[in-house]
């Protein structure tokens, strides 16, 4: 029996109020699907999403159902950048799952379809499809085009230090940002928007093909309506998410995200995500996969192409079809089929050979975009874990976007308690080469994990810093950052963390190739590994907690509730 007909037969209501919402008789006896999306005029990933969700009613009609309209907009991370608002954005991820799942429990519905662009909408609608656990498909909302010149989005951080440098012109820095967002869909580049579109496709959750199509091509209405009909089968094999959500389909997301460098933020989510099934991600598993799975993908911010190129060059599945004698392509999908069988059909249907024909327009071809695995862009992922003295726990690391010369270096600690401190220092040229500019107090517990973006951006917009100065944090950074950056330091400052303990003038040592973070001296001086245990102990001892900045609201309660970055920032 359909989960809607246990609650047609308990609740007298039930009839009366469908038919005053507009339903028919017949309507009643159909399988009765939820169709959520983040719609709203928030940004342009969610403000075309309208048009999508009706393609997608339309295919579930023509199925054979009956569908029902949800929404739960997000919030941009770029309109929140720079300000408190930042802080309520990983805790927005929860806030759609939790509202998901009010949705989908208290109202009798067989089966699901959710459709979102952006970074938090979509681990809080894949999160929730876990939990629920219904057969579900999940549709990803497309990417924008570039503005002229190929501008991209992610630059407009840069062009904003170089403008409070004064090293372009008001004029010029208008220009920029009144042209860098010419569409609708998700950002351009290979941040947390587009990588979350690629891994909703990798787990097996959306159809093959469905990541990152550019908003103004009809074939994102066509992948819409096809998701949309994909649902009466579904509903008839009782396919659920946690039938696809498998230890494979965790670690084959996890090799392509090794090889697309994709965004840091990717270590949050996925472990959210296993975290609603049962699977434990480890971050050691992250970078195991990443020393031995090629970076392939030449897109921004690490490459060089706009995201609307990795779609025209065959997409996630050109991806799968070069790290096929890695990824487990027996791996269950959506479709019904496994990941190998989805690009044996794909193929037939010609997908790559038109894709092929796409990329020709630019003068291109799929290796200019998506690399062989024979001749990769580097033989190794992008990410990398690191852990020591500073880090017990670990910390990430885009190694891509890192320069050669700072992946072994020792550095001076100079040290501020909140991001603001840090980005004024940046700009007024205090921060030296040669400093690790340290913004704790950030990670989940502190502040509720905001990025880092603008103070990023300051260091490597800045010629004498982004090849001398790293940035070392219990935050976190925008899928769009560049430069060394070190995030997600665990355990956090506001948990007591070694992060809490560093000085102005410790000596930090990163080394990437071995993996470590340590402190390694106290005011320019170097010390044995006792001793330096030894200074952190009495430093411990001295320490207090801050009191929480946020105590109530869903941001006080976010922040007593999070569990370490490093298994994902989820609340209990």
């Amino acid at each position: 029996m359909l989960r809607s007909e246990k609650f047609r037969n308990a609740a007298p209501e039930f009839e009366p109020l469908r038919i005053g919402t507009g339903w028919t008789i017949e309507d009643l006896d159909k399988p009765q699907v939820i169709v959520e999306s983040s719609f709203g005029d928030s940004h342009p990933g969610s403000v075309h999403l309208d048009y999508i969700f009706n393609e997608v009613i339309t295919g579930i009609t023509e199925a054979g159902c009956k569908a029902a309209k949800y929404f739960c907009t997000d919030i941009c991370d770029g309109i929140a950048q720079g300000h408190d608002g930042m802080n309520y954005s990983l805790l927005s991820r929860e806030a759609i799952a939790d509202m998901m799942e009010v949705h989908m429990m208290a109202s009798p519905f067989d089966a699901g379809v959710f459709i979102a662009a952006c970074d938090k909408a979509i681990p809080g609608q894949l999160m929730a499809m876990a939990r629920i656990d219904m057969p579900s498909v999940f549709v990803p909302g497309g990417v924008m085009s570039a503005g002229p010149n190929l501008l991209t989005l992610e630059q407009i951080g840069s062009y904003k230090a170089k403008f409070e440098r004064g090293e372009i012109s008001k004029e010029e820095f208008d220009s920029y940002k009144r042209t860098a967002c010419p569409s609708c869909g998700a950002c351009q580049f290979m941040g947390t928007a587009s990588t979350m579109q690629v891994m909703s496709e990798a787990l097996g959750l959306a159809i093959p093909g469905a990541a990152l199509i550019p908003t103004a091509l009809g074939s994102l209405r066509r992948m819409s309506r096809r998701a949309g009909k994909l649902i009466r089968m579904l509903i008839e094999e009782d396919l659920r998410p946690s039938k696809i959500l498998t230890r494979k389909a965790f670690e084959n997301a996890i090799m392509i995200h090794a090889a697309i460098a994709g965004s840091s933020n990717g270590l949050l989510h996925l472990p959210a995500l296993a975290h609603e099934v049962g699977i434990e991600l480890e971050p050691e598993l992250f970078d195991e996969i990443n020393r031995k799975i090629p970076w392939l993908v030449n897109v921004r911010p690490s490459g060089h192409y706009p995201a609307d190129y990795f779609w025209r060059a065959g997409g996630t599945l050109a991806v799968m079809r070069e790290l096929s004698d890695y990824l487990h392509m027996d791996a269950l999908t959506v479709t019904g089929k496994t990941i190998a069988e989805n690009i044996d059909d794909l193929d037939s249907a010609n997908f790559f050979k038109n894709r092929q024909g796409d990329l020709k327009v630019y003068g291109l071809v799929q290796e200019d975009v998506i690399r062989h695995i024979n001749n990769p862009i580097r033989s190794e992922g992008s990410l990398a874990i690191l852990k020591g003295n500073l880090a017990p726990e670990g910390a990430v690391v885009k190694h891509s976007a890192v320069a050669p010369e700072m992946h072994e270096v020792k550095l001076k600690a100079r040290v501020f308690d909140s991001e603001e401190e840090a980005m004024d220092a940046v700009w007024k040229k205090v921060v030296q080469p040669g400093e690790a500019v340290f913004v704790r107090y950030e990670g989940p517990k502190g502040s509720g994990m905001p990025e880092m973006f603008y103070t990023t951006e300051a260091i490597a917009s800045a010629p004498e810093l982004i090849s001398s100065t790293a940035l070392i944090t219990d935050g976190r950074f925008s899928g769009a950052t560049r430069g060394p950056a070190i995030g997600h330091v665990s355990p956090e400052a506001m948990e007591g963390g070694p992060i809490a303990l560093v000085e102005d003038g410790d000596i930090i040592e990163v080394n990437i190739p071995a993996r470590s973070l340590n402190i390694i001296g106290v005011a320019g001086e170097e010390k044995t590994a006792e001793e330096i245990e030894t200074i952190l102990a009495e430093r411990k001892a001295n320490w207090k907690q801050p009191e929480l900045k946020f105590k109530k609201g869903v941001l006080g309660r976010f922040v007593r509730g999070a569990v370490s970055a490093m298994k994902g920032g989820y609340l209990q």
